[in-house]
């Protein structure tokens, strides 16, 4: 019988590479984020920049890469649903990455801005807030709501359903999904990012991958249920 033993612990290890690579681009670009000369702050910080991008990149691979490993247990359970699953996160995946292509446009313009002067240099100004304004619609508010919260749900009915993990961590998961859906359509809607309201919504989602990751790489899934499934 097929344990999917591998399947589980690469899983968890891409669940804590995406977190970690996501938390350190945070910290990577938060120099430049809110500088109120943004072109000028990327410009003094280009390195900073590109390894946000970077890890924003690792945290892309490793978002899809969950999708995929995941993907033939998934099947056994729902396979249509599995297939939502993985198409969800292949968006949310695809969302980040043009969120960096915006970043690093960004970066070329404001390391133009050096050398221009006069009307040109209020060109560009304008040029930056609108590659800005698409990165926080692809990297922010579309993956968050239409790849991620989407994916959460689709996920957790299916670990639920199945019980290849234990059901209370399937139902947390599936109910601190609904606060992070949440959370992004306010941010469609205006709500500032950086507030400890978000925060809180997001907090439950974020602990649950975690102790998820590392349930994954400890314990693999349940092989009563996969045997259930394998059976099936």
């Amino acid at each position: 019988m097929n344990t999917y033993r591998y399947n589980a612990v690469v899983v968890g290890v891409l669940y804590i590479a995406a977190t970690v690579a996501g938390v350190l681009s945070v910290v990577a670009l938060s120099p430049v984020k809110d500088a109120a000369d943004f072109l000028v702050a990327y410009a003094a910080n280009d390195n900073r920049v590109i390894a946000g991008a970077l890890l924003e990149i690792t945290m892309a691979v490793a978002i899809a890469g969950i999708g995929f490993m995941i993907y033939p247990v998934l099947r056994k359970v729902n396979e249509g649903l599995a297939l939502w699953y993985v198409g969800a996160r292949l968006v949310e995946s695809v969302m980040f990455i043009v969120g960096v292509i915006c970043l690093l446009s960004v970066l070329s313009l404001s390391q133009e801005l050096v050398t221009a002067v006069g009307p040109d240099a209020s060109y560009f100004q304008s040029l930056g807030t609108v590659l800005l304004a698409a990165r926080d619609w692809s990297a922010g508010m579309l993956s968050n709501v239409a790849g991620f919260g989407l994916s959460m749900l689709f996920f957790y009915y299916l670990l639920y359903r199945s019980r290849l993990v234990p059901r209370w961590l399937s139902g947390w998961g599936l109910v601190g999904a609904i606060p992070y859906i949440a959370a992004g359509i306010l941010i469609l809607f205006g709500e500032d990012t950086g507030t400890s309201f978000i925060t809180l919504m997001y907090l439950p989602i974020a602990v649950n991958e975690m102790v998820l990751a590392v349930w994954l790489i400890v314990k693999g899934f349940n092989q009563p249920a996969i045997a259930a499934l394998e059976t099936g």
